[in-house]
């Protein structure tokens, strides 16, 4: 067995989340908050068998997509006032993780 933790973008939750449910699987949903952009994510904790990763991998792979969108970035170099300048960047997809589960117990 395996525990999946796959963080995605809140935009693509809904899509995810009916699309691995229609296929059987289980999630316990977080709502984190990244780092970088301190944007909303949803971070998805799933126990899976090991023969059934990869089609979990398909989903995610299939439902989580990636984005450009300008970002306001403030120079740290600036004095007096600032003007905060827009940068391209590429958001969205998902970061999973995939890790051995000793042992599940569902009680």
């Amino acid at each position: 067995m395996k525990l999946l933790i796959a963080v995605i973008n809140s935009d693509d939750s809904h899509i995810v989340l009916d699309e691995i449910t229609k296929a059987g699987f289980y999630a316990t949903k977080l709502s984190t908050t990244g780092g970088f952009l301190r944007a909303g994510n949803l971070t998805l904790l799933m126990g899976v068998e090991d023969e059934k990763v990869d089609e979990l991998l398909e989903i995610l792979r299939t439902n989580c997509r990636k984005r450009e969108e300008l970002t306001p970035v403030v120079p740290t170099y600036s004095s007096g006032l600032v003007n905060a300048i827009p940068v391209k960047i590429t958001v969205g997809g998902a970061t999973v993780f995939v890790l051995d589960v000793d042992q599940f117990y569902k009680m």
